[in-house]
């Protein structure tokens, strides 16, 4: 306590001794007592601090001779009692050493005496007469820089502080108080370290597999949430405002540009119901596109292979499923084509980032096997062995040709938190700002160059905060910019690490979130069922291009953390091309009786598609060869060719041999002989016709013949006759030849019947 008191201005020592030796003598009657006095106190990090200091604002962020320090901010009162006869002052430490130092203040909470500085000159203190109990106030500092005990250049711990008095303690003592950082480099370095600055384009995946039946085929996306991070205010719109005035290398997922250009041309939206309604922020997208288009003029470009792939998820669960790597080649082809079409400006496919810098050998191999030389890795995994005794620079040659571009951990982590508080933000700002300087104050005699490559998608607040840290090394007084491709290009340090790690270092947090070997099943199904299809097709485009792209996207990064969508996702994707393979079928048919020795059984294809299909084969087949046969077989076979949205009808000659009813299938085959769809069965029902019965029916039909012709024959002899007696008639006919009449009578009328 005297300690304390000594530095923090309490009540004078001998009065102070007096009242302790007081209460001693009072509490040493009591046991317990007594052993409270003299419990150790708890350690000063542990305690919780009555009063939160928050620091909002620092400016400027580096400041040079001449420059006013401004620090604002807000102390709150976490106690029930009030505090009185407080102020708020500034402590100004000595240059840290390195950049452990950094680390080790940044990690400290509670007040240290005697490691904690003591202020400075109290005219520039922020005086608060009462602070009520929960009750928080803004302050203000404004110290002239050059009334700081700032003298060589270096990274100066900064401590804004909260003294005062409380109900029950009655002296001035540290109530709070808030660490940051000050670097002081008023003159350009003779020596400034090269810095590279990852700026990356990436978003989840909103796009389907699905399109419309029209000649543009509009696409249909999951939701319309793409267009809230494209509207002024939204994330994606900020990396694009704020990064155009930075000097930083544009890090793009070509499906982003995908589409987003997409939704330019008209898109339509899945709603709950299964639902498809027109999109409504074509414009949105529009200006996005202009905006990015403009920025990333005279800037580089770096293009991930399309949908940005996980590579350790690949690397660990995917590669021994077969086709699975043979999708890396054609992402990488696609993001150059993409960036190329769409921004109109040249792109670099060389660089394969995984998952937070995290590799091993089965990663590296992975990620350089479709031609991205240059791996993305992080400190933090690549790591130094100490025996350099400083950071090197970023370029690591591994071996067969490729190079580890390691970037720097603290510097790609530092905005990671939560920057939404003004507070959190401004310390993260000069944090970086601190290891920044801290680097090129390195004693090596060499210029380094350094990477950073922060979370792949930031919040809109976390943009805000690295534009603000990169702001602020604008100045350009200890680094330099530089972009990735020089980054990678750079001359490695010869004592620099560059022993890959092994696969059990590689981080159990991670691994947990990669994408099972199930995920890449599902896509080695789904692309099975594209091969079998798309060769019936006379355009194929129309479903390689938007199932490719889909089963590019089913194996992206942006679904770690997400398994459950993931799997919705896919099995959507799957659902949907089932769907449209079965549009072309067989249709079901009916049962058939043949009746006879042979006849024609007709079987019919539909096809549902908006374009042709043709290179498939109709083949019928007889369950009893014996009993029922097409042509000298149990089985026949014809070509199938279908104009979109028709069906036609194929007919088979069948030939029964023996009677009684016989199955028979109908089945699709593609021209590699596949089978197509679903195999149709009906049976027929055939009637034979023996050559006894041929007989009987032969001799029935003779015999009606022969009696017709011994009718006929009879009828004419009895006409002949008839007509020789009317010849020997008299001329004249007598009363008396009344009986012949009769008689002649008689003989007609035996005629007419």
């Amino acid at each position: 306590m005297a300690e304390a008191a000594d530095n923090q201005g309490a009540v004078p020592a001998p009065a102070r001794r007096r009242w302790l030796r007081r209460a001693v003598v009072l509490l040493a009657g009591t046991p317990v007592l007594a052993a409270l006095v003299y419990a150790p106190a708890p350690p000063a990090e542990a305690a919780d601090a009555p009063v939160d200091v928050q620091l909002d604002t620092l400016a400027p962020t580096a400041p040079v001779k001449g420059d006013t320090l401004t620090i604002s901010g807000t102390v709150v009162n976490n106690t029930r009692e009030k505090i009185s006869n407080a102020h708020v002052g500034l402590r100004v430490g000595s240059a840290l050493g390195d950049r452990a130092a950094i680390d080790e203040v940044a990690d400290r909470t509670a007040f240290r005496p005697g490691t904690d500085p003591a202020e400075i000159d109290s005219a520039y203190a922020a005086k608060i007469d009462s602070l009520p109990a929960k009750a928080g106030q803004a302050f203000t500092l404004k110290v002239p820089v050059n009334k700081l005990p700032l003298d060589k250049d270096g990274v100066y711990q900064l401590g804004v502080s909260l003294s005062g008095e409380s109900g029950s303690r009655s002296y001035e003592q540290v109530l709070g108080i808030k660490r940051t950082f000050l670097p002081w480099q008023p003159e350009a370095a003779s020596k400034r370290s090269h810095l590279a600055y990852a700026w990356p384009l990436i978003s989840t995946t909103h796009l389907t597999a699905e399109t419309g039946s029209d000649e543009t085929q509009t696409p249909v996306f999951q939701d319309d949430n793409l267009a809230d991070e494209l509207k002024p205010g939204g994330r994606l719109e900020q990396m694009v405002t704020l990064g155009k005035e930075l000097p930083i290398t544009w890090v793009i997922d070509p499906d982003l540009l995908y589409t987003v250009d997409a939704m330019t041309k008209g898109y339509r939206v899945r709603t709950p119901d299964g639902r498809t309604v027109q999109g409504k922020n074509k414009a949105v997208a529009e200006q996005w596109l202009s905006s990015l288009e403009s920025a990333v003029q005279g800037k580089k470009v770096v293009a991930l292979p399309f949908a940005d792939p996980d590579i350790a998820s690949l690397a660990h669960r995917g590669k021994d499923v077969s086709g699975t790597l043979g999708q890396l080649r054609p992402a990488t082809d696609k993001a150059k084509q993409a960036v190329e079409t769409v921004l109109h400006v040249p792109a670099s496919t060389g660089f394969s980032w995984p998952v937070d810098g995290a590799i091993d050998p089965s990663i590296v191999n992975v990620a350089t096997s479709a031609g991205a030389h240059n791996v993305l890795t992080r400190s933090d995994s690549l790591r130094e062995s100490g025996s350099l005794g400083y950071t090197p620079s970023a370029a690591r040659p591994i071996g067969a040709g490729s190079t580890a571009v390691v970037a720097d951990a603290d510097l790609s982590t530092a905005f990671e938190g939560d920057m939404l508080g003004a507070g959190n933000s401004t310390l993260a700002v000069q944090r970086f700002l601190a290891h920044s300087l801290a680097l090129n104050l390195q004693n090596t005699g060499e210029q380094h160059s350094f990477v950073v490559a922060p979370q792949r998608m930031p919040s809109s607040s976390q943009v805000q905060t690295m534009a603000a840290a990169l702001r602020g090394l604008q100045s350009g007084r200890w680094t330099q910019p530089t972009d990735l491709e020089a980054a990678a290009a750079a001359k490695p340090d010869p004592g620099a690490a560059t022993q890959v790690p092994g696969a059990g270092q590689y981080p159990d947090s991670l691994r947990k979130q990669e994408l099972p070997v199930s995920a890449f099943e599902d896509i080695r199904t789904t692309q099975n069922t594209l091969d079998h299809f798309k060769v019936i097709l006379s355009a194929p485009d129309r479903v390689e291009i938007p199932f490719g792209n889909t089963m590019n996207r089913e194996m992206s990064s942006t679904w770690r953390g997400r398994p459950e969508e993931a799997k919705d996702y896919r099995e959507q994707a799957q659902r949907y091309l089932l769907g449209l393979t079965e549009k072309v079928k067989v249709i079901p048919k009916s049962d058939a009786t043949l009746s006879g020795h042979s006849a024609t059984i007709p079987v019919t294809v539909q096809n549902s598609l908006v374009q042709d299909v043709h290179d498939l084969v109709l083949r019928v087949k007889s369950a009893n060869p014996t009993r029922l046969m097409f042509g000298d077989s149990g089985t026949a076979q014809q070509e199938v060719t279908v104009q979109a949205d028709h069906s036609q009808t194929l007919k088979f000659t069948a030939n029964a041999t023996a009677s009684g009813p016989v199955e028979v299938s109908a089945q699709l085959f593609t021209k590699d002989g596949v089978p197509y769809g679903k195999e149709r069965k009906f049976t027929v029902d055939a009637t034979e016709i023996t050559p006894t019965v041929m007989l009987v029916i032969a001799g029935g039909v003779l015999l009606l013949v022969l009696a017709g012709i011994k009718m006929y024959a009879s009828r004419k002899r009895v006409a002949a006759r008839a007509a020789a007696e009317e010849d020997t008639q008299p001329s004249d006919e007598s009363p008396d030849t009344g009986p012949q009449s009769a008689s002649g009578s008689g003989t007609g009328e035996t005629v007419d019947r």
